[in-house]
């Protein structure tokens, strides 16, 4: 089904719905954590170094295969190579899609969050202790199948309302008011007693930590997670991208943008940390509170949030209680908008209508998200096997570069068009630095794992569990390939609104 009549207005509304994409939960939770766990502000230098090693040039991979083809994963990676690789782009979606399955649990953690600060219910937390039970008894009860509801619904009636009127207009509001929040919440952290000391920690550079490769390991890794490359989202958002638009500018405003607000994160959140930990938790080290996974690997969110924004001045913890969760959901529900519509998409291009495609991603959505719901357990085991999943997305749309030929799609898809221009360097960067990447990161996270039942596929986190359940998905699609590429690719390369 051919995506005309369904643009993005403007370059900067496109950008908007991206920053959406890329700035989610993980900026605001993880990335504080991963800086307090390497050692402070010499992590700086790989994160940055691999948004431009790893990030970005999988930003452009994606904007540039969905504006040629102007079809979601699946149709687009049959388009650029042949119907017969259409599996390549079924395990990239795939992966997104069932990531979209618990995260939007995760979405609905943060609204729950929300209403709860709102309501004045999070007031009595006042220990981490505290913290952890009452996150315990939400996650143990019916609640977050409920809120799982509410999110994956909320969600879906974005999508369902179109690019323009509802993922433009929705990312319009969200985007700007998340960035008022961040800087508003930084604002206050920076003017806490004990501030400076959490400043200190974090821009003050421990050069030994560069020696450990563990440290440019997590900098690859978080880079990775947190732009979103190689999900397959931009590629989808891309489909409705005008074509006078550069590809090489909006992927460095993406990525340079998503950078920006994990540094506005933890400029809140660690300063916060410092200032208010010795307060509500006597003895403790900052620093180790703030490298505590959490839950589910929420970190300080849910736990530690509650009880030290609860040690501001009456009235002034809840004002910030409420903006923090605000912000989360924000982060939140942007992200998973564009999950929804790229499983939409995928459903779009098979000839369903939006209607109809949205009804049944909101439903699989909802179903297929119940278990995360209701068990830790089985929500961990998902986030761990698709989370490095996207590994794998993102290798699979390299290799799809390299089948097309990167130094063609470079000067027909790339250059050829308006904005600026990509050299031979780029070439190498993605037939041989993206490869080693992945190589690098699989074997890193993989090795963490290896117990001596790496093999157990029904193992909670580990090599056997996430190649069981890939080379599941990877049969299935081979087996429905014809198919899927028969129903899905459709039409010319370039077969596009907006050449004009």
């Amino acid at each position: 089904m051919k995506s005309k009549g369904e643009l993005f207005t403007s370059r900067w509304a496109l950008i908007l719905a991206a920053l959406g994409m890329a700035v989610g939960t993980g900026n605001i939770w993880r990335f504080p954590r991963i800086i307090a766990k390497v050692g402070g502000g010499a992590f700086f230098i790989p994160w940055l170094l691999f948004l431009f090693l790893w990030s970005i040039p999988l930003l452009i991979l994606e904007f540039t295969m969905g504006r040629a083809a102007r079809r979601g994963c699946v149709g687009a990676v049959g388009r650029l190579i042949g119907e017969r690789f259409a599996w390549l782009g079924g395990f990239v979606a795939l992966c997104s899609t069932a990531i979209m399955f618990y995260y939007s649990v995760v979405a609905g953690w943060c609204l729950k969050y929300l209403f709860a600060g709102l309501g004045g219910a999070l007031g009595s937390i006042g220990t981490a202790g505290a913290g952890l039970d009452y996150f315990r008894g939400f996650t143990s009860s019916w609640e977050p199948l409920l809120f799982h509801a509410l999110a994956i619904g909320l969600c879906g009636l974005i999508v369902w309302r179109g690019v323009a009127g509802g993922i433009e207009r929705a990312n319009k509001i969200i985007i700007p008011s998340l960035l008022a929040i961040l800087l508003l919440g930084m604002a206050r952290a920076l003017t806490l007693p004990g501030a400076v000391d959490g400043l200190a920690f974090l821009f003050t550079p421990r050069w030994e930590t560069l020696a450990d490769y563990r440290t440019w390991l997590e900098a690859l890794t978080q880079s990775a997670w947190s732009t979103g490359a190689g999900w397959g989202l931009i590629l989808t958002y891309a489909v409705y991208m005008n074509k006078r638009q550069g590809i090489v500018l909006n992927s460095l405003i993406t990525g340079l943008g998503n950078n920006s607000a994990s540094l506005l994160a933890a400029l809140m959140i660690i300063p916060t940390a410092f200032a208010l930990i010795p307060v509500a938790m006597p003895g403790a080290e900052p620093v180790e509170v703030i490298r505590q996974p959490g839950p589910a690997s929420t970190g300080l969110s849910f736990v530690y949030i509650p009880a030290l924004f609860n040690q501001m001045q009456p009235g002034l913890g809840w004002a910030f209680t409420v903006l923090f969760f605000l912000a989360l959901s924000m982060a939140a529900i942007s992200s998973l908008i564009a999950m929804v519509e790229l499983a939409a998409r995928i459903l779009m291009d098979a000839g369903i209508g939006r209607p109809r495609a949205i009804l049944a991603v909101g439903s699989a959505g909802f179903l297929f998200g119940v278990p995360s719901a209701l068990s830790m357990s089985f929500f961990e085991n998902q986030d761990w096997v698709w989370g490095v999943g996207l590994m794998v997305s993102g290798f699979f749309l390299t290799l799809t570069a390299i089948r097309f030929g990167v130094d063609r799609l470079r000067t027909t898809l790339i250059n050829s068009g308006p904005g600026l221009r990509l050299g031979r360097w780029f070439n190498a960067l993605i037939a041989v630095v993206l490869p080693l990447e992945f190589l690098a990161m699989i074997a890193w996270w993989f090795a963490q794992t290896a117990g001596p039942d790496w093999w157990n596929p029904l193992s909670m986190a580990n090599p056997g569990t996430c190649l069981f359940q890939w080379a599941v998905a990877i049969i299935f699609l081979l087996a429905i390939n014809r198919r899927l590429a028969r129903r899905s690719v459709g039409g010319r390369l370039l077969e596009d609104p907006g050449e004009g």
